[in-house]
């Protein structure tokens, strides 16, 4: 079992408090917080163990120093080094045996993520961002989708994430223009969960995982999953998978908990079992 406390992984900080939330840190602030082989590597790799170790209840991903995550390395970019290394073939390849591995390992974690967007989410930045499942982010953080002005295409998975999140139109607006889209306007396009003014982002997120805390875990889990599923199935297949998730937790240790609480009128004691 890994030791939250002293493991260390390259280009990251991960912290488990006591409440159980691990705390992951982005930690290139010399480059934005950008994304890195090694970055990526220690994501990948991290939390899917995370999320399979019961000391830990739910993931918080922020980056260090003023930005959250700044996307590709445009360095790197530049110098055709590391994931931008190689023929179009060669970069085809490492797009998928790299930052798209992202997408996929946090579509399958079924523990509640949230992003604490602590300044510029640009590019890959903001569509990790998407992938979490709740965001909170500070009154000076932005949104921005710069790949077009870079004569890119978003290849770690925007096009699928962000139109799940604002929709269709505005996703189109962000992608064609570019633009800026500042935390009030993205609190108003439902983008973020909630808006943190300066220096009360931690108390703000850590409200917000204390909410979700309270609840059951396999409940939370299996909630995640059915939501994530119903939005690409149809609605007889969702059903069925709701049917045959209802059928387990109405047989945890956590049902009976709950509704022995509500009847005695004392707050839940959950187990995760």
């Amino acid at each position: 079992m890994i030791d939250w406390s002293t493991h260390q992984w390259k280009d990251l900080m991960v912290v488990l408090d006591q409440e159980g939330i691990l705390w992951v840190t982005l930690n290139r602030p010399e480059a934005s917080n950008a994304f890195s082989d090694e970055m990526i590597e220690s994501l990948v790799t991290m939390m899917p163990q995370a999320d399979r170790d019961d000391r830990v209840r739910l993931f918080v991903v922020t980056g260090a120093g003023k930005h959250f995550c700044a996307g590709g390395d445009i360095k790197a970019m530049r110098d055709e080094t590391g994931m931008f290394a190689g023929s179009s073939n060669e970069l085809r390849e490492r797009y998928q045996k790299g930052i798209q591995r992202i997408p996929l390992m946090m579509e399958a974690l079924s523990k509640p993520v949230i992003a604490l967007v602590n300044g510029a989410a640009v590019g890959a930045g903001c569509d990790f961002a998407c992938m979490a499942d709740l965001r909170v982010a500070s009154s000076d953080a932005f949104f921005s989708e710069t790949f077009a002005k870079l004569g890119l295409v978003p290849g770690d998975g925007g096009t699928y994430f962000l139109p799940r999140v604002i929709g269709w139109p505005r996703a189109m607006e962000m992608f064609l223009t570019g633009r800026k889209v500042s935390a009030t306007e993205a609190l108003s396009w439902g983008m973020i969960n909630r808006l943190a003014s300066n220096g009360d982002e931690l108390e703000t997120v850590q409200k917000l995982a204390s909410q979700i805390l309270q609840m059951a875990p396999i409940a939370l889990s299996m909630t995640k999953k059915a939501l994530r599923f119903s939005q690409k199935a149809e609605l007889a297949q969702a059903l069925d998978m709701l049917a045959t998730f209802q059928g387990i937790t109405q047989r945890t240790q956590d049902h009976k908990e709950a509704v022995n609480a509500l009847l005695e009128k004392r707050k839940a004691n959950f187990q995760g079992l």
